[in-house]
């Protein structure tokens, strides 16, 4: 199974403290990962690294083999619009917009129109129990739908990878039992790779491998996998898993 996104030797100090000491993960094709660990055990920072927010003090990230911490903020922006995805663990939802166009957004500020972007965010309501809903806002959507809509926004790109940070947190067990079924098996069937980061063992188990990060380490007896060698230069032109298939409304 191919790589999709590397790091290699990542290392983040906030004054004297280390948060990450040196890290290497690899994420592959098709796959959910899980970042489990404790509150400030570095798990949050290593998701950031990895998906372009945050810049490592030393170390790399690659994105098919294409190095993304040595962009500029501009190009790391366009990269967080276009081939990551994320859902955060309130959603983070525009209380002012209904649904549809909270879904759409990301299309709208990559220049599509917004009818067009309007559009393909209907495709993804009834795939993911949200018909009827798109003109609602969010503060007329319970917990678990608003996560719903959060996951259809994640992945109207079509993305490379989605970033998922404590998706369930703030979600009853029921609740987020369900959510997190829909975003692994959605990612999933759209061709997408997936990072959870998480504290609740019963939320990684829902992903194919966990690794653990304790004190800016990851854990030796954890199920990470050491990066491969990628070339370097390959370009992030094309999809990162072949066509994805279209969405069934």
């Amino acid at each position: 199974m191919s790589v999709v996104l590397e790091g290699f030797g990542l290392v983040k100090r906030f004054g004297p403290t280390v948060a990450l000491g040196g890290v290497g993960l690899a994420l592959r094709a098709g796959e959910a990962l899980a970042i489990m660990g404790p509150s400030g055990s570095g798990k949050s920072t290593l998701l950031h690294c990895l998906a372009g927010i945050m810049k490592p003090d030393a170390g790399e990230v690659r994105l098919l083999g294409e190095r993304i911490d040595a962009m500029g903020e501009r190009e790391r922006s366009r990269l967080r619009r276009t081939r990551f995805g994320f859902v955060f663990q309130f959603g983070q939802l525009l209380p002012e917009l209904p649904a549809e166009e909270n879904v759409a957004l990301p299309l709208m500020l990559g220049d599509v129109s917004r009818g067009d972007a309007v559009r393909r965010a209907r495709e993804w309501f009834g795939p993911l129990g949200l018909g009827g809903m798109e003109g609602r806002r969010p503060g007329e959507l319970s917990g678990g739908q608003a996560q719903r809509v959060a996951i259809a926004r994640a992945l109207v790109t079509r993305p490379a990878v989605i970033f998922a940070d404590e998706p369930t947190g703030a979600l009853d067990q029921a609740t987020g039992h369900d959510t997190m079924g829909l975003l692994v098996d959605a990612t999933k069937r759209n061709g997408a790779s997936l990072v959870v980061v998480t504290h609740d063992p019963q939320v990684a188990r829902w992903c194919d491998r966990v690794v653990e990060v304790r004190d800016g380490q990851i854990l030796p007896g954890s199920q990470g996998a050491e990066p491969s060698p990628v070339p370097a230069g390959r370009p992030l032109s094309g999809e990162t898993t072949g066509v994805l298939p279209e969405v069934a409304g």
